[in-house]
């Protein structure tokens, strides 16, 4: 009776560890968010017993989360790209109980982009001359989306002084009369605007003000970012927004460019959209700095020239530092990290073909001796032989031989297989041998796969160790007992992500 208790106590405690799931919130669209909206919940277990939770694939996502299943996130309003408009994030969520029983599950959340206003901050002056045509553009570092929507200029006409237009490109234009110019000595203008988001329509209002200038003043420069020294790596871009004004009005530039220490820094990453405005772009490329430099520090000077030949110019050191390419090694890392999936998958088809092969092997030894037997057949005691002659016509006298005796015939039943076949002992050992690898590469691998499925753990030192651990089980010096044919060509490129995923459930295919 105690033994039934017990094994009865194993096949229930079996079942009810089959039976653990992970408990998530289970209302419509819980995880469904915008940029900018918080979201909390808990995650539990079918099993009373507390679990510890883990999270994979949160890095540089800010998500909070701890060992008791608290979850917390407010996605940041940079996580999903305009053009994008939705995101889906992927986490790996594991709960593991003291006794080694664990559950995992893949959580996606559906994160929407969330558009913002554009933000409009106070502009510099806008400095006119008499009778003369005076433009100015709005500048971007004044003005701008917070989700780099394209903006739209709308004027407030019932505010706009006569002869003033401001196009939607946000260019102010304005050619002021006499009476008009000397009302500005003493009363500046300000000129209301709307700057509106495409294609939300959303809006904000702005102001620019108008004075006049009588000095032949030098222009002046802003550059956006203002930072005038800056690190970067190899892989990263550097963008400077370049915005000119002359006080005597935006006419008076006559040239806007840029002059660097490194003539590797080509003239084409200089763009003059208009005599205002002008945008710098650009990136060193992973091969700019030399392996024994570490880093290179190169010197760029923006500048810009009136007709009176004033100048003005700001000066923008840029550090760059040595950096590894993460992209390419990350397709390597993969690659590696596929191909030792691939090899194990093609030893453990292999060695599932040959268990069958063993398994019909050892069903034929086993029918041996029913099915076999060995005819023996021997001559016994011999009592006579001699010529007979037949004496019937002299002409036609014939001598024949004559055998006299007993002949013994035994028929008797043998083991065949350990006088024709295999031993069935030796075919057991094959299967024992065969199940023992096959088993042993089906475990390692599958953690294997399941360690490494994200890129972030790919670059982890203990990648290449962990792999090297598989390739004695691949290479294991018991293959040789097996017999398995040589010949066979390999067929590793006939294996698929799909044969690789049913094999190895946790395999990533990123």
């Amino acid at each position: 009776m105690k033994y039934w208790l017990v094994a009865f106590l194993i096949i229930c405690t079996g079942s009810y560890s089959v039976a653990q799931q992970l408990i998530l919130p289970d209302s419509t669209s819980w995880n469904s968010l915008h940029e900018g909206t918080f979201l909390s919940f808990k995650i539990g277990t079918t099993d009373p017993e507390k679990p510890k939770f883990t999270l994979e694939g949160i890095n540089g996502y800010k998500i909070q989360f701890d060992t008791l299943g608290n979850f917390s996130w407010n996605p940041g309003f940079d996580l999903v790209d305009r053009l994008e408009k939705q995101k889906e994030i992927n986490l790996i969520v594991q709960a593991e109980w003291k006794d080694g029983r664990r559950v995992r599950k893949t959580i996606t959340f559906l994160v929407t982009h969330k558009n913002r206003a554009p933000i409009v901050e106070d502009l510099p002056v806008f400095y006119v001359r008499q009778s003369a045509a005076n433009s100015y553009q709005i500048p971007g570092e004044y003005v701008n989306d917070p989700d780099g929507d394209p903006l739209v200029f709308k004027s407030l006409q019932s505010q706009l002084p006569e002869g003033v237009t401001l196009s939607s490109s946000g260019l102010l234009t304005w050619t002021p009369s006499r009476n008009q110019f000397n009302s500005l000595k003493n009363n500046p203008l300000q000129v209301e605007f709307i700057a509106q988001d495409q294609p939300e329509k959303l809006e904000t209002k702005g102001k620019i003000k108008i004075a006049q200038t009588q000095l032949d003043l030098p222009p002046e420069m802003l550059l956006v970012p203002g930072d005038t020294s800056l690190t970067i790596k190899e892989d990263e871009r550097v963008n400077f927004k370049i915005y000119v004004s002359d006080p005597n009005g935006d006419e008076n530039i006559t040239n806007v460019g840029f002059v660097c220490s490194d003539n590797r820094v080509k003239k084409e990453s200089f763009i003059q959209n208009t005599s205002v405005q002008s945008e710098f772009t650009w990136s060193p490329g992973y091969y700019f700095v030399e392996e024994s430099e570490k880093v290179k520090v190169v010197e760029i000077i923006f500048f810009a020239f009136d007709k009176s030949n004033n100048r003005v110019q700001r000066k923008v050191l840029i550090k760059v530092l040595d950096t590894e390419n993460l992209d390419e090694k990350d397709k390597f890392l993969y690659l590696k990290y596929r191909n030792s999936l691939v090899q194990a998958k093609s030893l453990i088809d292999l060695l599932d073909e040959n268990h069958e092969k063993l398994n019909k092997a050892y069903k034929q030894a086993k029918k041996g001796k029913k099915n076999r037997s060995i005819l023996n057949a021997s001559l016994g005691a011999t009592t006579g032989l001699a010529p007979i002659a037949i004496p019937n016509d002299p002409s036609t006298y014939k001598a024949v031989s004559a055998i006299g005796g007993t002949t013994v015939m035994t028929l008797g039943t043998l083991e065949a297989t350990e006088v024709i076949g295999k031993s069935k002992s030796d075919i057991l050992e094959k299967m024992k041998v065969n199940v023992e690898i096959r088993n042993q590469l089906q475990l390692e691998a599958d953690n294997f796969a399941r360690k490494y499925a994200l890129k972030s753990a790919r670059r982890n030192k203990e990648f290449d160790g962990d792999r090297d651990k598989l390739l004695p089980i691949i290479n294991n010096q018991k293959l040789v007992v097996l017999e398995l044919d040589a010949s066979k060509p390999t067929t590793y490129k006939d294996i698929e992500n799909k044969d690789l995923k049913k094999t190895f459930p946790d395999f990533s295919e990123q």
